[in-house]
């Protein structure tokens, strides 16, 4: 099997690890492979659908994967990263194989309480964190002599 880019993990592959394989593929325009997949895979969340839906990225027919299935597929990544929160942390998977794995927690959408518009907004503000994740990672990825410190990249000059 050919090694792809990018493998996004979450519990249920129902909603972060969704939007960031989405916005890999969107901007990177194509030049990465992104796949997701999770734990225990169940549905998409359509709140998710629906804010993404607002990007011009459409979900609705989008199924959900099991990492272990792509494993035994013998799917191989150059970077694995997990998007589970820091109390799922313990039932986030780990993809062997890979080249490098990264932690970025996102909160669980599926965990959101509130009235439709309040879990809405709270839902963009996820899906806009997640973005602005796949942008610093695209920008990382560019520059492979980057170093994470902290909450941000360092990257080493070559001059």
């Amino acid at each position: 099997m050919e090694k792809k880019d990018i493998l996004f993990v979450c519990v249920h592959n129902s909603a972060r690890s969704q939007i960031a394989e989405e916005y890999v593929k969107r901007l990177s325009n194509g030049a990465l492979t992104a796949e997701s997949a999770g734990f225990k895979p169940g549905t998409i969340n359509p709140l998710v659908v629906e804010a993404m839906k607002e990007e011009g990225i459409d979900l609705s027919e989008k199924t959900t994967q099991s990492v272990f299935e792509l494993f035994k597929k013998g799917n191989t990544y150059k970077a694995v990263v997990t998007v589970c929160d820091e109390s799922e942390g313990g039932n986030c998977p780990i993809f062997p194989g890979m080249t490098h794995r990264l932690h970025l927690p996102f909160p669980d959408p599926a965990e959101l309480e509130g009235t439709h518009d309040e879990k809405m907004r709270k839902i963009r503000e996820i899906r806009n964190q997640i973005k602005n994740m796949v942008q610093e990672l695209l920008s990382w990825l560019e520059h492979p002599d980057a170093k994470r410190l902290g909450d941000h990249w360092e990257i080493k000059s070559t001059s």
